[in-house]
């Protein structure tokens, strides 16, 4: 079963926006007294049967509701250098998603290609991905931000920063805790200037590789997902 996404509701009725109003009831070709399942990205699943099947205004008659629906006992935040080619950072938006992440932050920095994101968009893509990928907790999407003034944003006691250097030995899966909050940058295409690498560290960010191979932004920040998301699926 699709699953549906709305922020609209009038006492123990949700409403659907235009687009999947249509794509309920003219593309899957639904009908009053159908069942459908939609999330409010806050947690919360619900169940309903549709009660007016307008493509316009689809009317959900809400039946059931599951309250922080696959919740995890820890947060991720990724900190991401936008990429040049701006399709590449859109599918990690798509997999981190389908994985799990809590929040993501563009980072600008000193060798970014990319100086300007559309929120909107990215919204738009994780809206997709969360659907797609039957969750109930849409990510938060923060604004791009400077990495200098990303440093003094977040509180989170586990950081790691993605660095490609002979002196970074240990992996990500040897320093992250099972359980913890944590935050994780990676850099742009140049990778971080040795610069940032060594502000990253005042400010309490451990170095971390994350493998032998040379990986492109879009898939060192997916590789970085899926480490915390694996470990914390270990019993």
């Amino acid at each position: 079963m699709q699953l549906f996404y709305t922020t609209e509701f009038k006492g123990n009725h949700a409403v659907l926006d235009p687009g999947d109003s249509k794509h309920l009831i003219r593309v899957l070709r639904m009908n009053k007294g159908d069942e459908v399942r939609l999330t409010d990205g806050k947690g919360n699943m619900f169940s309903g049967r549709i009660e007016t099947a307008d493509p316009k205004k689809c009317m959900i008659a809400l039946t059931d509701k599951i309250s922080d629906f696959g919740k995890r006992n820890y947060r991720l935040h990724m900190a991401v250098a936008p990429t040049k080619n701006i399709s590449r950072f859109e599918w990690f938006l798509e997999k981190a998603t389908e994985i799990g992440v809590d929040e993501i932050t563009p980072v600008i920095c000193e060798h970014s290609e990319r100086r300007i994101v559309k929120t909107e968009r990215m919204q738009r893509i994780l809206i997709a991905a969360m659907k797609q990928s039957l969750k109930a907790f849409l990510p938060k999407i923060n604004e791009a931000v400077s990495l200098q003034k990303f440093f003094h944003n977040d509180t989170v006691d586990m950081r790691f920063i993605a660095f490609i250097d002979d002196s970074v030995k240990s992996h990500l899966t040897e320093l992250y805790e099972k359980e913890k909050d944590c935050i994780i940058l990676v850099g742009p295409e140049g990778d971080f200037s040795r610069e940032e690498f060594e502000q990253a560290k005042e400010n309490g960010f451990v170095p971390i590789s994350l493998g032998k191979s040379r990986l492109r932004t879009e898939t060192a920040a997916v590789v970085a997902c899926h480490s915390v998301n694996l470990i914390n699926e270990q019993l």
